[in-house]
């Protein structure tokens, strides 16, 4: 395993309270405590998902989420803000590949990238394990009747691209209206 898959791994493990790192003399790698969001994202991510837990974990997703590109529009920094316009790079190559597996996986490395910014860690923590639980279950894009799936795959890219626009600009209404949008497109396009 590489250095860098490792601390990545152990960031990962670290933001979701599973274990903590102690420096110094006795430091080391310990298993946390687990606290109550903890137990409560384990709890989402073992979940043996049925069609209507994804559904729901989508709807709860979709509640969260302007609450999350809020508290990005308050705290995100430039540097943030550059991260999510290479995640949105990664959109653009996966649509211009017409690779609509790949498209959605950047979608969600976007997402992610958004909840790591709040400094709400109840909010990141459950909005990332519902997150995970929708990847884990290979929810695809569906265009919607009469469109074919680039243009869809091309239509979602320049949505995303208007709220990463519109919170970098600090513009809390477009922002709002955009990500309003955009939850009712999701529903209806992601199976």
């Amino acid at each position: 395993m590489s250095v860098g898959t490792f601390n990545e791994t152990l960031r990962l493990l670290q933001t979701r309270g599973v274990v903590t790192v102690q420096r110094g003399p006795g430091g080391g790698l310990f298993a946390a405590e687990q606290t109550p969001m903890a137990r409560l994202a384990h709890s989402v991510l073992t979940l043996d998902a049925s069609r209507g837990d994804v559904t729901q974990a989508l709807r709860i997703r979709n509640a969260l989420e302007p609450l999350l590109w809020q508290d990005a529009l308050w705290h995100a920094s430039p540097a943030d803000v550059k991260d999510l316009r290479v995640c949105l790079e990664g959109m653009a190559a996966a649509a211009a590949a017409g690779d609509a597996d790949e498209f959605v996986v950047a979608n969600w490395r976007l997402h992610a990238r958004v909840a790591d910014i709040t400094p709400n860690s109840l909010l990141c923590s459950l909005y990332v394990a519902l997150l995970e639980l929708v990847e884990r279950h290979a929810i695809a894009v569906r265009p919607q009747d009469g469109v074919s799936l680039a243009q869809h795959i091309s239509d979602r890219w320049e949505l995303h691209a208007a709220m990463v626009d519109a919170l970098d600009r600090r513009d809390e209404g477009t922002l709002l209206r955009l990500v309003a949008e955009h939850d009712t497109t999701t529903a209806a396009d992601e199976e």
